[in-house]
């Protein structure tokens, strides 16, 4: 009888293609020995398709809030579990994070957001709600590593020019801005001055004065898709005397709004994001509410949907829970 002869191939030896949908399933922590195996297994651990959104929207500080700036002290663990996930991340992902989201609760360093820039130079979206520890320089430094930076959600600011000037030398392509606070017409003055061709911009549950309204309606000419979902609209941000809310839009504005593609507004009594809003007196606090409910927007692009695989809760329990 002729010996039957069994050809098999090895592990290392398959197609790159079927280890990363394999490799799909694992989180980053679970992915960090497997690409320790072999070449080709390292390789695959590094492509794009793992690595295009990396969101590490669980992670959260273990803070105190305090009355001096930066108003916020984090605990010394927090910030170490911190880099141990971002070494984690760049060392597999070798440069291919092409969009990062951080939590509202996360407050890095600059040496964090330096680190971020340098070993992710492609990245084309950052989703960072909590600037408190981060200086002028520490972000202009980033930005001007970006180059392709497209879109950022980013919290209000007392000074937005800084960044909306370094954002126009630096990043050519950028399209899309969310800000999560308040805007009044200083944020709305530095956004037409310094990005005039922006095309997105959302302001959802924020406190938006009408005057930083309209001057976004009358200035930015080649906005296309504009989002004051649930804001409460105020005549003014004086600190002195009762402010004036209005419950719904005027005719004029509603007129310059119709130029737009796409108009997102709700005032409605009946909305719950609206009723948050008012119960929070403008100022939304996103960590009374459900985990998702702070990642929401109508405008599609800048919804964040679910937190994906590569940090999800399993991570959490192999040590970066607080």
């Amino acid at each position: 009888m002729a010996e039957m002869k069994y050809s098999s191939r090895r592990w290392e030896d398959m197609e790159t293609d079927v280890l990363v949908k394999i490799f799909k399933e694992l989180n980053m922590i679970e992915l960090a020995p497997v690409a320790l195996v072999c070449h080709a297994w390292r390789s695959a651990c590094s492509d794009p398709l793992l690595w295009n959104t990396l969101d590490l929207g669980l992670l959260k500080s273990n803070f105190i809030q305090t009355r001096a700036s930066p108003y916020i002290w984090v605990d010394d663990r927090s910030d170490r579990k911190l880099m141990k996930a971002l070494r984690i991340a760049m060392s597999l992902s070798r440069g291919t994070v092409t969009c990062l989201v951080f939590h509202f609760n996360l407050y890095m360093k600059d040496e964090h957001l330096s680190y971020i820039a340098e070993r992710c130079p492609h990245l084309k979206r950052l989703v960072m709600p909590a600037w408190n520890r981060i200086t002028k320089n520490g972000i202009c430094h980033a930005v001007r590593i970006w180059e392709g930076l497209e879109s950022l959600t980013m919290p209000s600011i007392a000074h937005p020019s800084y960044i909306m000037e370094e954002i126009s030398r630096s990043c050519k392509n950028f399209s899309q801005l969310k800000v999560m606070g308040t805007f009044d017409v200083n944020f709305a003055s530095a956004i037409a001055t310094n990005l005039p061709n922006l095309r997105v911009l959302s302001v959802r549950c924020s406190i938006l004065t009408r005057e930083a309204l309209l001057f976004i309606l009358d200035c930015m000419d080649y906005l296309e898709v504009l989002n004051m979902s649930h804001c409460l609209l105020l005549e003014s941000l004086t600190s002195s005397g009762k402010k004036k809310v209005f419950r719904e839009l005027d005719g004029g504005i509603r007129d310059k709004t119709s130029r737009l593609r796409e108009f997102f507004h709700c005032q409605s009594g009946s909305c719950i994001a609206c009723d948050r809003m008012s119960s929070d007196e403008g100022l939304m606090r996103w960590y009374r509410y459900e985990d998702w409910f702070w990642r929401e927007d109508e405008v599609h692009s800048l919804a964040l949907g679910d937190y994906g695989k590569l940090f999800d809760e399993a991570c959490l329990d192999l040590g970066f829970r607080n």
